[in-house]
């Protein structure tokens, strides 16, 4: 469903104040794309998904299978509404987790966590680049049933695509200015796994111009081969 103007319209749904959608934000706004915030952790109002062509779950700071969180179960029932409706899913992070066990994936804890610009092996380059990607999860997935693995790295699948969804583990939305909130707010687990956040944030810093047109590769191929009707995966 478009906007009376004809513009596409995207949902995007935010889990803490410290994981905004980043990259995510210009793409859309280079798209005039109409779009739509949801703080689904603080936010209880219900949203209709077929008012939408995509929704974007991001990242958060919980795993994706705490149902005593009460926002989990609704926001998993969201997906699963927006599946229906024939709205495209792009899945970051928590939401890429979070899309594999609305179609019937799993999600568990990993057995070592990810943090960091790190190697990502790709099967399709054309639409997911290979990496590095930044990286900051403790939790992984399986691809839901009848999904195509896109992308893996030793510790963890990273990209899948399942009809008009595409669910990635890595952060295409980062910038150096949500690093610096990541390293500020979470610097706890950084130091639990030994990474220095400082060097990370400059290293982000180093590869913000990279990182921002290898993110486009990323998202203009998503809109063109998996989220439009009739795309391809």
């Amino acid at each position: 469903m478009s906007s009376p103007d004809g513009r596409f319209r995207a949902l995007i749904i935010e889990h803490e104040r410290a994981t905004p959608g980043g990259l995510i934000y210009d793409w859309l706004d280079d798209h005039d794309a109409e779009i739509d915030v949801l703080q689904i952790d603080v936010d209880a109002r219900e949203v209709d998904p077929d008012g939408y062509q995509l929704v974007v779950p991001l990242g958060s700071e919980h795993p994706p299978y705490a149902d005593h969180i009460p926002w989990i179960p609704r926001e998993l029932e969201l997906l699963r509404r927006a599946h229906a409706a024939g709205a495209s899913v792009l899945g970051i992070c928590f939401g890429g987790q979070l899309l594999a066990r609305a179609l019937g994936g799993r999600c568990f804890r990993a057995d070592k966590p990810e943090i960091g610009w790190l190697p990502v092996r790709s099967r399709d380059p054309e639409l997911v680049p290979e990496g590095p990607w930044f990286q900051w999860h403790f939790d992984a997935f399986e691809p839901p049933p009848g999904a195509l693995l896109v992308a893996e790295s030793d510790a963890a699948a990273q990209a899948y695509t399942v009809g008009r969804h595409l669910g990635v583990q890595f952060h295409p939305e980062v910038t150096p200015a949500i690093m610096e909130e990541w390293v500020r707010v979470y610097r706890h687990e950084l130091d639990a796994d030994g990474v220095d956040g400082d060097a990370l944030l400059e290293e982000t810093r180093r590869r913000a111009d990279s990182h921002r047109s290898m993110s486009r590769r990323l998202l203009d191929a998503f809109l063109e081969r998996v989220s439009l009707p009739g795309g391809r995966s």
